[in-house]
């Protein structure tokens, strides 16, 4: 099979120095790349939500005072603080409007941009008509933020925003034109103004400090002592701060981090010398910046084009080239396998994610979209969305038809996949005791189209007990009997029932759907056998206070389109569902491994097969104990587990470094959801 070089960019390759300098930053560039976006993106929208609220009560207080007492507001419009342009009753009326409106448009952030302008007006009239604090003009450049960049994620704005400016409103191009210049021309400005604002502040302060230095000793030594700290210390710190610190704020040279000595000085000026509304607002500011970063026009920008060139993952581009390197084929993208991928995204190998669909499946809640509970799109994310960002790695559809591991190479059909590295996370699916011919009476539940089939089963068996007028049929209809009662068959008997009793009981007009019968049919002496014996009890308890039938110590015999066959006793039932019993995948065979009886292959302590140390196998397809001889059960923290495991065992073999630690399974406790309220776990 061809190879395809990817380069990390065109050009002569970097010196053998550079090349060393660039892997050993690599990592930390990329976690400082991770922390920024997380800033950005999860940190930042809170602090502007808060912010917003903090300004719209601020307001919104005025107003509420004002109207409550209007003779007195009138009073003070025309006396103590008269806008000589308007008349005092106008002046009033504008001011309480704006008051009373724009900040709850402000909280909501809901058309914020012309909500926040009259309150930057009235904000500015407030201090040059009125009375000139510092305050005032921090809610004006903090409510100008707002102007120029929006309400933020959190925000009505951002919800309907969209379909508005998508919409065929008038106005609406003008508007799109209007709100890109403020984004790409304005806002950058702002950024700038901004920065320089605050750094203006603190430069202030400490050439203040430092022009009568005695002064300052004596006033760190009396008045803003510091916790902890001598006057002397103290005072050198704080002015070192405000000298320095404004420096890299205006010329935006580390400016996130420049800006939390000034957060850290502010709190202690705040709680340890002189508690003042406007250190809150400096905290407000220094904490956008510090979330936001400084803009485009800063040193900081230039910077990132340099690293975003030198370390190419920052966008996630390849930072080296992937011919020649060692070949990872991972089959299956369940938990397992997604995870073996995904911890494999810095290692130097070119990593091969093979899947027979283009989803990756969270399992667990298959039961949910079987019921109707849950639509299919919101337990299934596209393959390649989660590994979109990873260069190293590509996505194969296929179905894998065996293994070649004489020439290693996975089979997918005529096509062969060449590894140097293999691991089969390709799961389980369903086992009918020898009688293969109750699964087309008696499906499962392991994939999308299973979970949609099953809904149709059983939403079609209510509409046709609502069109039957043979109440026998009616009830063969209406009676729905799951075999197995591990932790999908205790949740599908569960929903079914909730589905029947709450669900649907204003829906149907020639019966009560509370009459649909569950039977829960078990071998075994007790439900979730996995479980402890008392949470095994309460769980029998909670299904049966739903309705369910639960038949232990019972052996079904036959299954055909009419019912089932419990322990000699015939039941009609109009759906029969299975999940009792599972069966790995033909792994084994394709591997001539050794294989328990549900035909997992038998493998070592560190996943690999006997005789084949460089084919890895877990999950479901696997027979695993781990370091200290307990058996892994079939969960996903068992299978996130292992794939991390074989994934550093992998890459430490590729970087030529010793084994990592023995595996050790690490016990999450297991779940079972019977119905929306009630849980079990462990």
């Amino acid at each position: 099979m061809g190879q395809t070089t990817i380069m990390a960019s065109p050009g002569a390759q970097p010196s053998a120095v550079v090349a060393l300098w660039r892997d050993r930053l690599s990592r930390p560039m990329s976690l400082v790349h991770r922390g920024l976006g997380l800033a950005d993106g999860g940190l930042a929208p809170v602090l502007e939500l808060a912010i917003r609220l903090y300004l719209a009560q601020i307001f919104w207080i005025s107003g509420l005072l004002k109207i409550s007492n209007w003779q007195n507001a009138l009073q003070l419009a025309e006396h103590e603080y008269p806008v000589h342009w308007l008349a005092p009753e106008t002046a009033a009326v504008l001011g309480v409007g704006i008051e009373l409106i724009c900040p709850v448009l402000l909280a909501f952030g809901l058309a914020t941009r012309l909500a926040v302008m009259p309150m930057i007006a009235l904000s500015l009239v407030i201090q040059f008509a009125y009375l000139e604090l510092p305050e005032h003009l921090l809610w004006a450049i903090l409510l100008g933020w707002f102007l120029v960049r929006g309400a933020g994620p959190l925000s009505l704005d951002r919800l309907i925003g969209r379909a508005v400016l998508e919409s065929a409103l008038p106005g609406r191009r003008l508007a799109t034109r209007g709100l890109a210049w403020l984004d790409a021309g304005v806002a950058p400005i702002y950024q700038l103004f901004l920065r320089l604002w605050m750094a203006e502040i603190f430069w202030t302060s400490g050439q203040t400090k430092i022009a009568s230095w005695e002064t300052t000793i004596q006033l760190f030594a009396e008045e803003y002592r510091v916790p902890l700290l001598p006057p002397e210390l103290a005072a050198t710190l704080a002015t070192a701060t405000e000298l320095a610190v404004p420096v890299l704020l205006t010329v935006g040279l580390a400016t996130r981090f420049a800006a939390l000595p000034l957060m850290v000085m502010t709190l202690v000026i705040q709680f340890t010398y002189l508690d003042k509304a406007e250190h809150w607002l400096w905290l407000m500011a220094l904490g956008l910046i510090a979330l936001r970063g400084p803009g485009p026009l800063s040193l900081d920008r230039l910077i990132d084009r340099g690293l975003r060139q030198l370390f190419p993952e920052l966008d996630g581009k390849p930072a080296f080239a992937l011919a020649g390197l060692p070949r990872v084929v991972v089959v299956g993208a369940g938990f397992g396998g997604l995870t073996v991928a995904r911890s494999l995204a810095r290692t130097r190998a070119q990593v091969t994610v093979i899947d027979r669909r283009n989803y990756h499946l969270f399992q667990p809640l298959l039961y949910q979209v079987a019921t109707a509970s849950l639509s299919p799109a919101d337990i299934a994310t596209p393959i390649r969305e989660v590994l979109r960002e990873q260069f190293n790695t590509r996505v194969l559809l296929g179905r894998v038809t065996g293994v070649d591991t004489a020439r290693q190479e996975v089979l997918l059909g005529e096509r062969r996949v060449p590894y140097d590295y293999l691991v089969l996370a390709t799961g389980a699916r369903h086992a009918y005791f020898g009688k293969d011919e109750w699964e087309a009476v008696a499906p499962g539940i392991k994939k999308i189209d299973d979970a949609t089939a099953m809904r149709g089963r059983i939403l079609s068996a209510f509409e046709r007990a609502e069109a039957a007028e043979d109440p026998v049929e009616r009830a063969q209809l209406l009676t729905f009997v799951l075999v197995g009662v591990g932790p999908t068959g205790v949740e599908l008997a569960g929903a079914i029932a909730e589905l029947a009793r709450l669900g649907m009981d204003k829906d149907f007009r020639n019966f009560d759907p509370a009459d649909a019968r569950v039977i829960l049919v078990q071998s075994g002496a007790r439900v979730l056998p996995s479980f402890p014996q008392s949470l095994s009890a309460s769980a029998q308890r909670q299904l049966e206070s739903l309705g369910v039938e639960v038949r232990l110590d019972s052996c079904v015999e036959h299954i055909d389109e009419m019912g089932v066959i419990v322990s000699g006793e015939r039941i009609a039932a109009g759906t029969v569902l299975w999940s009792a019993c599972v069966m790995a995948s033909p792994a084994a065979k394709w591997l001539k491994a050794k294989a328990d009886r549900s035909g997992r292959v038998e493998v070592a302590a560190d996943f690999a097969v006997p005789g084949l140390s460089n084919v890895f196998v877990i999950g479901d397809t696997a027979s695993a104990k781990d370091a200290a001889g307990t058996a892994l059960p079939g969960l996903e923290p068992a299978a996130k587990q292992a794939g991390a495991h074989v994934a550093r065992t992998i890459a430490r073999r590729i970087a030529g470094q010793p084994a990592p630690a023995p595996f050790r399974y690490r016990n999450m406790g297991s779940m079972a959801t019977i119905g929306h309220l009630e849980n079990l776990w462990r």
